[in-house]
């Protein structure tokens, strides 16, 4: 394990406070970024995503992936768990903490704000950042890959009903430009790049000491990506964080509860399932961090870009890096709960 993911809570501490400090200071710097997007996708975080996960792509065999029909169980663990908990957990603590236990802090229109945005973060499953996770907790890169696919398939039918229910609104608007062009800038496009250097790089050896060599010399660059994410994610909402601390505070609560609570009952299930650690810990992954490009992006379209609800899928998006991070350590830490990957 290298420097960078050695001491890797460390780092993004560090670029946390980074973030913080250089959004205060430069607010113009971080607004121009934050302005090159489409359709609700930065793109700027967009490439640093793609940074991240192409040196998985890589390593994904495709020879390998026909296979994976023969071990179901991972794949119906995370269908479950994103599908038919999730996004009920979430509205039930949003409800819980908004309604009964912060009842007396937060203004009723604006408690509604704060838990359909957490609504929107609980029916979006994670696509991009998913990758990261399971490359830093050792998965099975190709089975990965098959998890994120067929939850980005459900989630273009079952995405608007569920929110929809969930929020009580009928005619609820899916922005599809940002649902499609995330699916083909954060998995298409890096799938079709790393499959033709992995071709590349097999076609003139058969001992595949080229691949890794190339694998060794690119993976440093996921985490730079990641930290370079976190430091434009929390200078975007820097100054929020000063000025809001309280109310960030307060939707963080039910947000981290959520988010340990729904990663327990996927590891504890497929640890019940005897999964290898090498399918568990990215099943787990997808179902406890969330889509949040398209959570804001609802958002906003629905409810406002000063709403209640926006603000609540931005802290989302603030609290999953380091809590997604506490979990891989976690993940680490427990591999010898799993049974050993089948020969």
């Amino acid at each position: 394990m290298g420097l960078f993911e050695r001491y890797l809570s460390v780092w993004v501490g560090l670029c946390i406070l980074a973030g913080v400090v250089l959004g205060n200071l430069f607010p113009p710097l971080f607004q121009a970024i934050a302005a090159v997007e489409v359709a609700h996708v930065n793109l700027v975080v967009a490439v640093l995503i793609w940074v991240m996960i192409y040196p998985m792509m890589v390593q994904v065999d495709f020879a390998a992936i026909t296979d994976i029909g023969n071990k179901p169980r991972g794949l119906a663990l995370t269908l479950v768990i994103n599908w038919l908990i999730k996004p009920f957990t979430m509205a039930a603590l949003g409800w819980l903490f908004f309604r009964v236990f912060f009842t007396g802090l937060v203004d009723p229109q604006t408690a509604n704000e704060y838990i359909a945005g957490m609504i929107l973060l609980g029916v979006a499953p994670c696509t991009a950042m998913v990758f990261v996770w399971s490359q830093l907790t050792k998965g099975d890169a190709n089975y990965t890959l098959v998890q994120v696919s067929v939850n980005d398939i459900i989630m273009v039918f079952a995405f608007a009903p569920i929110a929809a229910f969930l929020l009580g609104v009928s005619d609820i608007a899916v922005p599809w430009e940002t649902l499609l062009l995330s699916v083909v800038l954060y998995v298409l496009l890096p799938l079709v790049a790393g499959a033709l250097t992995r071709r590349r790089l097999e076609r003139d050896t058969r001992d595949h000491h080229e691949l890794a060599d190339f694998l060794a010399a690119v993976k440093p660059w996921s985490v730079v990506g990641l930290l370079a994410t976190v430091v434009l994610l929390f200078g975007f909402q820097a100054e929020k964080i000063i000025d809001q601390p309280m109310v960030i505070g307060l939707i963080a609560v039910p947000l981290l509860i959520q988010t340990y609570g729904i990663f327990a009952i996927a590891y504890g299930a497929a640890k019940a399932l005897k999964l290898p650690h090498s399918i568990a810990a990215p099943a787990c992954m997808i179902g406890t961090s969330n889509f949040f490009e398209l959570a804001v992006a609802v958002a906003i379209s629905l409810f406002g870009l000063n709403s209640g609800a926006a603000l609540a899928t931005v802290v989302g998006v603030l609290v999953e890096v380091p809590v997604m991070l506490s979990l891989v350590y976690f993940a680490n830490r427990t591999r010898h709960w799993f049974a050993a990957p089948a020969a």
